[in-house]
């Protein structure tokens, strides 16, 4: 395996569009309601969340690794392991991927700074919050998301939807707008759900290993009737979004989007191996990226209507 090749298995690379599809709506809505945008700072916007993103893939496979969840994963014939793999078989050091894991937040850190300088000082109030929800989530003394209370779904929901959303606005404009906010809570619903079924893949070891999450706490039933209603949420955000002028009228496109997602819901029963969750996982990441994207084209061609 070669070098970048290894960065991007190790980082989990392949799931970024759930962080850079958020600011593009952020930096295009930009665009569509107030007619700026700098490619420059899109761009360094795109790569300091993408690194900032990738650290946080990294930290919690750190964390989750020391605390034991990912070795209980790997040993249950029941659970589908979600991380890289690369401590629990060997593939590197622990102080290897450490070193890997805090290069990326160096580079999130960096391409923060520079965009605080020029587009005003709360752009570290944005990163920082971010950083601090990434890093937290499963390292000690807080590991908000194992103690199942609903902290990290609401955490996922802010990290991944309001935070750069709004952020990458602001990075555009200078400017705090409600659109930004309501915006982004679409797009974060969705992210949060692929985040909640991604529990149902490994929650018998997660019980085990004292993880808490939601679907542990709830049971498989429980957790499926949320899953789903959660779901329900994302459309009726972006209606929402629609009736409040956020979102322009043809966004509602994006509600065809659904039906992939709901066909695989209606496959499952109140009790189901953990491998029957795998389509629902996939269908959840595969939605989310097809409704964020949607949204993008929205307001790019709101942009292009209003001002060319």
């Amino acid at each position: 395996m070669d070098k970048v090749e290894l960065w991007k298995k190790a980082s989990r690379s392949s799931v970024l569009p759930v962080i850079l599809l958020p600011v593009a709506i952020g930096a295009l809505g930009a665009y569509a309601w107030n007619g700026v945008f700098h490619p420059l700072l899109f761009v360094l916007t795109l790569l300091g969340s993408a690194a900032a993103h990738l650290f946080s893939n990294m930290i919690n496979d750190l964390w989750d690794y020391r605390n034991g969840t990912d070795t209980k994963a790997r040993e249950s014939e029941e659970a589908i392991s979600t991380n890289s793999g690369f401590l629990t078989n060997g593939t590197l050091s622990e102080s290897t991927f450490a070193a890997m894991t805090w290069t990326l937040f160096a580079v999130a850190a960096v391409c923060g700074i520079v965009l605080a300088v020029v587009s005003g000082w709360p752009v570290l109030v944005f990163g920082g919050l971010g950083a601090l929800i990434a890093y937290y989530y499963v390292a000690p003394p807080i590991r908000f998301g194992y103690r199942g209370k609903g902290y990290s779904e609401a955490a996922i929901l802010i990290a991944f939807g309001v935070l750069p959303v709004a952020g990458s606005y602001y990075v555009q404009t200078s400017l705090l707008d409600w659109k930004a906010i309501a915006a982004s809570l679409p797009i974060g619903l969705f992210t949060t759900l692929i985040l909640f079924n991604h529990h149902f893949l490994h929650w018998q070891a997660d019980k085990e290993a004292g993880k808490r999450t939601l679907v542990v706490v709830w049971g498989e039933q429980r957790a499926l009737r949320f899953s789903f209603a959660l779901l329900m949420l994302v459309y009726a955000a972006l209606i929402g979004c629609v009736l409040a002028g956020a979102l322009p009228w043809y966004s509602l496109l994006a509600l065809l989007t659904v039906f992939p997602v709901v066909r695989v819901y209606r496959s499952l029963g109140d009790r189901n191996p953990s491998r029957a969750y795998a389509p629902l996982m996939g269908a959840s990441v595969q939605g989310t990226m097809r409704f964020g994207l949607l949204l993008v084209l929205a307001l790019l061609v709101q942009g292009l209507l209003a001002y060319i």
